[in-house]
């Protein structure tokens, strides 16, 4: 009797292993997908701001933040630019540098930095944030090619970010913003 009990038991065990094998299997190969998240901001009257926000990570494990925005001024004029920030302490950028992009099918492209933008002291920026003009590259970045980036440091050695096909599908959906 006792080891028919276990031996029920046992199967038990196993049905729900195999049972939470498989609902555990289902979330990890089918993972809900990021929802954009294209933020809008009135900076001034007639002034609007579209971006989008990630975080990414370097080879080094240290984390980035990644600001894609189209700001559009009273006039009508509108650029496109990516924000990267640092840590501070970790990583002093080069600003005398460009940004280089390189899709994995091997096409590279430049970035001006345009970091002396967004400081008030212009011959000062902050070392750990970087700001470059994107709104050249726009209509040669492909959708569904990653892209990795290449970011200029004072001590020599690039930091290397990589570039998902869907977050550059999200920097596009914001630079078609109107």
């Amino acid at each position: 009797m006792g080891c028919r009990i276990r031996k029920i038991f046992s199967w038990l065990l196993l049905l729900g292993a195999i049972a939470l094998g498989v609902l555990l299997g289902l979330g990890l190969l089918n993972p809900p997908s990021a929802a954009a998240a294209i933020r809008q901001l009135e900076e001034a009257p007639g002034q609007v701001v579209y971006q989008s926000r990630q975080t990414l990570k370097d080879p080094h494990g240290n984390s980035w933040q990644a600001i894609a925005f189209k700001r559009i001024r009273p006039n009508g004029e509108a650029s496109f630019e990516l924000r990267l920030v640092g840590f501070p302490g970790v990583v002093e950028i080069d600003h005398t540098q460009p940004l280089t992009l390189t899709n994995s099918l091997g096409k590279t492209l430049t970035a001006t930095d345009v970091s002396s933008r967004i400081f008030t002291e212009a011959t000062h920026p902050e070392s750990n944030v970087g700001q470059y003009d994107l709104q050249p590259l726009l209509p040669q970045l492909q959708m569904g090619i990653p892209l990795k980036l290449t970011l200029p440091t004072m001590s020599g050695e690039a930091v290397n970010l990589s570039i998902s096909p869907l977050l550059i599908e999200e920097w596009q959906t914001v630079a078609s913003q109107k």
